[in-house]
């Protein structure tokens, strides 16, 4: 029974966090379910278009496209395609609005790090670096 630690009661599973705590929650790589949620979310609020309908136009349940936009479910790219149709767009027009949200938080994630203390020869090493940038071959 060696193999016990003695903070763990023996059927207690051990818990690794897929994150170091120590991260800032800022400073972290935003997952691709919250992107999409959030371009899709704008795009039907930029269209004033309710929550009801497009989930209806896509045969999407209403709650499930909430949890969606929301970034709370990994949507299947079946799914995505029907939101995205609903709303007017292609997958391609809706993966391109994503790409083009993730260079911006990039940019944002960057610029916060280089007023957070980052020197000048520091930047200076990696002028014009293009971190977080995607680019999709058609």
């Amino acid at each position: 029974m060696s193999d016990q630690q003695p903070d763990r009661q023996p059927d207690e599973a051990r818990v690794i966090p897929l994150r170091p705590a120590t991260v800032p929650a800022a400073a972290r790589e935003p997952l691709w379910r919250h992107v999409l949620g959030d371009v899709l979310r704008r795009a039907r609020l930029d269209q004033e278009r309710t929550l009801k309908d497009v989930a209806e136009a896509a045969r999407i349940s209403m709650p499930y496209l909430s949890e969606v936009e929301r970034g709370r479910k990994e949507a299947s790219s079946e799914v995505l395609a029907a939101a995205a149709g609903a709303l007017g767009l292609g997958l391609a027009d809706l993966l391109a609005l994503a790409q083009r949200e993730l260079a911006e938080r990039a940019v944002r994630r960057s610029a916060r790090r280089s007023e957070g203390g980052m020197s000048a020869s520091r930047r200076a090493v990696h002028p014009g670096s293009h971190r977080g940038e995607v680019r999709l071959a058609a």
